[in-house]
């Protein structure tokens, strides 16, 4: 969908655009009720700043949909097609050290570990889980909202930029 579209378009299909970005509905209507906007960039930087902050249990809700880092992906789901994309190749070695590093932020935090992949390596991932599994439970909550929100900026701008490169 080109930015045009998404800007004049009704409100249920520009719903649809925005939700497999970051299904919460908060922050999805925040979006769609800011409109227009006059470039993708700005339609990015709203997504960074949106129904700001996401609560605990928005935040919850999201994680559930994303898969462990450095896990194969399975599924037909947006949420998985973009996972696959943005997550790097992983050896063995790495991918050892993931799970192990996910098993360890699982227990310290009680969810997911989540980071913006898409142009990190894999070991720029961990080294990032590794320093995070010494946040408290309050920095690491505002990390996992940033993260949250750099992940559906970059998703949001590629569904209106890929769409209106094929339309």
């Amino acid at each position: 969908m080109l930015l045009e579209e998404f800007n004049t378009t009704g409100r249920a299909d520009a719903l649809a655009v925005v939700k497999p970005a970051l299904d919460i509905a908060r922050w999805i209507d925040a979006i769609v009720d800011a409109r227009p906007y006059a470039t993708v960039d700005a339609l990015s930087a709203a997504a960074l700043s949106a129904a700001a902050p996401l609560t605990e249990a928005e935040l919850d809700g999201a994680l559930a949909h994303h898969p462990r880092i450095g896990a194969a992906v399975d599924g037909t789901s947006a949420e998985a097609a973009h996972s696959r994309r943005e997550q790097p190749a992983v050896d063995d070695v790495t991918a050892a050290a993931l799970a192990e590093g996910n098993r360890a932020y699982e227990e310290r935090f009680d969810r997911v570990f989540l980071v913006r992949a898409a142009g990190r390596s894999a070991e720029q991932i961990l080294t990032l889980l590794r320093e995070r599994l010494g946040n408290t439970d309050e920095q690491e909550l505002a990390v996992v909202d940033q993260q949250l929100r750099e992940i559906a900026a970059l998703r949001l701008a590629a569904a209106i930029e890929t769409e209106g490169a094929n339309a």
